[in-house]
């Protein structure tokens, strides 16, 4: 079988992939999508602006989310250049170095954004059950600590993975799945033994879908016992409400998440278009609706962006 072998990787190609059966749409295809890059960098970069500029918003809890804002421009960064070259130029090629570092970086920041979502039940945790020693616990300090460990983890953790795909020969067959590279669709074009990636990408998937998930649900479980205990109705609710935009935006990522590895693990005999769908909402929807939640149920939030719009229009 013909195979690309690791010495003359840099001149190996991949062949990226739109949308099945709406090639010639293409075109039309790229308002949308370009749509949904421009709001998520423009709501991701405001919500930094805002925490940045608003001293009142220097507390743990915005710390960690402008992590996640961060990551969610990472991750949207990732793709984008693949994804609109393909709507808006019809440029299918990618070379091996282009592709095996944006796999890298997707992979990456999707680890930070999983790892910054635990970091931020753990900080509701504290807030709501701890709150008198809520700023002595998570002292910046802390919080910078906390973000070493995100990065350590994300770096570390998924490297095995890549140094072995980077080792592998790739068949002739170079047509990948979707307009970006994932670490599932390039293991498919290799034509020597994953076994090592396979069993050590099912550790991988086991930490990010079960095992941050699992601390998540922990936590929340800690916290409405809590809340629970608390008399006024009118206090639980305040409470609640504190939660509900971490929630929110912990479902945009967990369901995609296991939706798009359930596609893969499952649906051999499924269509295209529902890998492509399901690999597109994983990647593109967060960094969307993540500024937009945190926007509209965090009054803090919504309150500096207003102030942004005032002190411009002055």
């Amino acid at each position: 079988m013909s195979s690309l072998s690791g010495t003359n990787s840099t001149l190996f190609t991949f062949i990226l992939t739109g949308i099945p059966g709406l090639e010639a749409e293409h075109a039309w295809l790229s308002i949308p999508f370009s749509s949904i890059y421009l709001v998520a960098l423009v709501g991701n970069c405001t919500i930094l602006f805002v925490i940045k500029t608003d001293s009142s918003l220097h507390e743990p809890m915005y710390y960690f989310l402008s992590m996640l804002a961060l990551t969610d421009l990472g991750l949207s960064l990732s793709t984008m250049p693949t994804v609109l070259k393909l709507f808006w130029l019809n440029s299918r090629e990618i070379g091996f170095e282009a592709c095996f570092a944006q796999f890298c970086f997707v992979h990456f920041f999707s680890f930070i954004e999983s790892s910054v979502l635990l970091a931020m039940s753990f900080d509701r945790y504290v807030a709501i059950c701890k709150p008198l020693r809520y700023t002595s616990i998570l002292t910046n300090a802390r919080i910078a600590m906390i973000g070493l460990a995100i990065l350590g983890r994300s770096a570390f953790l998924p490297l095995p993975l890549a140094l072995m795909l980077r080792r592998l020969p790739f068949r002739k067959s170079r047509v990948l799945s979707h307009p970006y590279c994932l670490h599932q669709d390039l293991m498919r074009l290799a034509c020597a033994d994953t076994t090592f990636n396979r069993l050590y990408g099912l550790v991988l998937v086991s930490v990010i879908m079960i095992l941050d998930p699992l601390l998540i649900v922990m936590s929340y479980a800690l916290i409405f016992k809590t809340i629970l205990g608390i008399a006024s109705l009118k206090e639980r609710l305040k409470s609640l409400n504190n939660c509900l935009s971490h929630i929110f935006a912990v479902l945009a990522l967990y369901i995609p998440m296991i939706g798009l590895s359930l596609v893969y693990r499952f649906g051999h005999h499924a269509s295209p278009l529902v890998h492509i769908l399901m690999a597109n909402i994983y990647l593109l929807v967060p960094p969307v609706l993540n500024p937009i939640i945190y926007s509209i149920k965090t009054k803090q939030i919504r309150k500096g962006i207003a102030r942004v719009f005032v002190l411009r229009k002055m």
